[in-house]
């Protein structure tokens, strides 16, 4: 979610800046091609037909479970929503919300942020009468209760040690350990600045940003944490029963900070990627593989396709939920 930059004077002001931005293609261009190559490594070394197999073994209660947990946490993260509507402090009812919430959820996990995250937002909250100042705020607050609710769980997750990285890998045990505890700190931080700041707005091109309160920084820090955490249980329920949880959680942890990286809508063969290098040691290859996909159809594909229903539904009903404008 990077913007642009003027031109011949930031290039004058920040000549780094301008080193960046010429090197950042063919850099973007090569970490690409060696996630190709990856990838292509890796389904060569898959039994395909174990993987068929497993998806055929699962159970109905098995996906009743996981697809129940899915529904949780796009409601979880609708929620994040609902913390905006008091940050700003405009007339919303919770059924102009969460509609809002869960529509830009899918639309963000299969199609990327810009789509889902931001666009979806403008032209939904905007239909609804809320101004652009105000949907800026909300997608901000939406932003930092996803990504501080990921440092408090993955800070807790990595320095308790539960996920140990295989041996010969670059980044140790230790140095995983030590990631944690920066992200603890990082959201102590957060809370501190938010109990003793003096300064609480900020100006940021035209947005004005306010620092939330205590209350509202721990609330945003712990559906965050447990949006993350449901989105681990569908997981752990879809893979093999001798996987622990807190394993399971460790490794979506990893891999999210990759999907981040490569910027791949819905991390599509990331994610894959790094749950059979970190756990093939503990099952087969073809039985990750199989929970996986599953969790794909069920935690992607599958809230796309109603959430496509519910926009068309949203939009057809924007006037008759549409709230008066407030002045910005």
């Amino acid at each position: 979610m990077s913007h642009s930059e003027t031109q011949a004077a930031t290039h004058a002001d920040h000549p780094h800046k301008s080193r960046w931005s010429r090197w950042k293609k063919p850099l973007t261009m090569l970490f690409f091609l060696a996630l190709i190559v990856l990838f292509t490594m890796l389904a060569q070394r898959i039994e395909w037909s174990e993987v068929f197999d497993n998806l055929a073994d699962f159970k109905v209660r098995t996906l009743v479970i996981a697809s129940g947990l899915t529904l949780v946490s796009f409601l979880v993260y609708a929620c994040f929503d609902l913390i905006g509507r008091t940050y700003i402090r405009q007339d919303l009812t919770w059924k102009q919300i969460l509609p809002v919430g869960i529509i830009s959820y899918a639309f963000n996990l299969n199609l990327s942020a810009w789509v889902g995250g931001i666009a979806m937002r403008y032209r939904l909250y905007s239909r609804l009468g809320v101004s652009k100042s105000n949907i800026a705020k909300i997608l901000g607050l939406s932003l930092a209760t996803n990504w501080f609710g990921y440092m408090v769980i993955a800070g807790a997750v990595f320095t308790s040690g539960l996920v140990r990285m295989p041996p010969g890998w670059k980044l140790s045990t230790g140095a995983l350990q030590g990631v944690g505890v920066l992200l603890l700190i990082v959201s102590a931080g957060y809370l501190m600045a938010c109990q003793f700041s003096r300064r609480r707005e900020w100006s940021i091109r035209g947005v004005e940003i306010n620092l939330p309160s205590l209350r509202m920084a721990i609330l945003q820090l712990a559906l965050g944490a447990l949006n993350w955490s449901l989105m681990a249980a569908v997981i752990f329920t879809l893979l093999p029963s001798k996987l622990d949880y807190p394993l399971v959680l460790g490794v979506l942890l990893i891999s999210a900070i990759a999907g981040v990286i490569t910027h791949i809508p819905a991390g599509l063969g990331v994610l894959e990627a790094v749950f059979v290098a970190l756990l093939q040691h503990e099952v087969s290859r073809g039985s990750l593989v199989a929970g996986l996909l599953a969790y794909r159809a069920i935690y992607f594909i599958l809230p796309l396709l109603i959430t496509l229903v519910m926009y068309l539904v949203v939009e057809a009903k924007a006037k008759s939920l549409r709230i008066a404008k407030i002045p910005k």
